[in-house]
């Protein structure tokens, strides 16, 4: 959990992960689920591709806008859970603003949309660690605590949703959505009272290079679960406009939905978009399309969830692969001007000071 100078500075440009073949799969993914879909299911195509010519582009475009509104409110949880975590504190650590964090998000997303495992939550803490010149373990254990906090989020609201719906209608279906909340919300709270009560001990057993880093990771995870009541409120935040944005795809659409059943789906997307592979596809489609078939039928409940993926995951990779691209690139100006100063040299090719540079990732 680790990495010395030399590797964190090493850049991957962007065409090479886009080209790699867990890329390549994840895209053979999604174009597989397509034709199943579209061949081992009666629908009615002709009615799902007319709600989707009629679409109206301003409630779309709204739509759009409110999901990547809700960076912003991510991205300030997160810097609120940093700075409980005390990373700030740590000698030549300096936190990014809201802004940024809400950046790598977007490129944790990205990372998540062509990769396999969610390996994108692992990648924001790298990117993190570096643009504050931080500890990647540190970091790390502010992402755990993010999804910990995440999940007890989703788990309220959804239970709220099903509540609501379950008054008028039959809701059998998304008590189903409700359990799996349930479990993943309780795994990741036991593992923090696993971590909080048997950490330490446990961590006696690792090799003696990885305990320093473990604690980092350990301190941070739980430190960060400060000042809930403000973690929440931002959380709730974050998750409203996202069901916002299906409410407008619905309505964007000339479709009907009620209120309970958009909140149940837009949360149950989030559960499912937790399936290990890309963006989830192959859960995410049908999964949103079961629980929109509550209230509507199946071609109108198709078209939303087409559109819809337009803004959770097509969206995602083309200004994801933007902001990770340019995040790259500042990383390589980063270098060039730390490579001048160890050469005794500032960019423009004046003398400067050499100051010696802290490895924080080392235990």
């Amino acid at each position: 959990m680790g990495s010395s100078p030399t590797e964190r500075d090493k850049a991957v440009p962007l065409g090479r992960r886009l080209l790699s073949l867990p890329t390549i799969l994840s895209f053979a993914v999604a174009a597989g689920f397509t034709y199943f879909l579209a061949t081992q299911f009666d629908l009615d195509w002709s009615r799902t591709w007319e709600n989707v010519r009629g679409i109206n582009p301003w409630l779309y475009m709204l739509a759009f806008a409110l999901y990547y509104v809700s960076f912003a409110f991510r991205g300030l949880r997160w810097r609120v859970l940093a700075y409980n975590a005390e990373l700030q504190k740590a000698p030549g650590v300096e936190l990014p603003s809201a802004l940024r964090f809400s950046q790598l998000i977007v490129i944790g997303w990205f990372v998540n949309s062509i990769g396999w495992l969610r390996a994108g939550d692992a990648y924001r803490a790298y990117a993190l660690s570096v643009d504050s010149n931080g500890d990647f373990s540190s970091s790390l254990g502010t992402v755990l605590a993010e999804r910990v906090a995440d999940m007890i989020t989703v788990l309220a609201l959804i239970l709220v949703g099903v509540a609501w719906f379950s008054a008028n209608s039959d809701a059998s279906g998304t008590w189903l959505i409700a359990a799996a909340a349930f479990v993943m919300a309780v795994g990741l709270a036991a593992l923090m009272v696993l971590m909080r009560n048997y950490g330490p001990r446990l961590a006696r057993f690792l090799p003696d290079r990885f305990q320093g880093r473990y604690h980092r990771f350990h301190g941070s995870a739980l430190d960060s679960l400060k000042r809930l009541p403000v973690i929440f409120v931002l959380g709730v935040a974050g998750w409203m406009l996202e069901v916002a944005r299906l409410y407008f795809v619905v309505l964007a659409l000339g479709l009907e939905i009620s209120l309970p059943l958009v909140l149940v789906v837009a949360l149950g997307h989030a559960i499912l978009s937790t399936v290990p592979t890309p963006g989830g596809v192959g859960a995410v489609e049908p999964g949103v399309t079961g629980l929109l078939t509550l209230g509507l039928d199946r071609g109108d409940a198709v078209s939303i969830t087409l559109v819809d993926r337009t803004i959770t995951y097509l969206s995602v990779i083309v200004i994801g692969g933007v902001v990770f691209l340019l995040w790259q690139a500042s990383q390589s100006r980063r270098r060039r001007a730390r490579s001048s100063r160890q050469a005794g040299l500032d960019p423009a090719g004046g003398q400067a000071t050499i100051s010696p540079r802290l490895d924080l990732d080392q235990p």
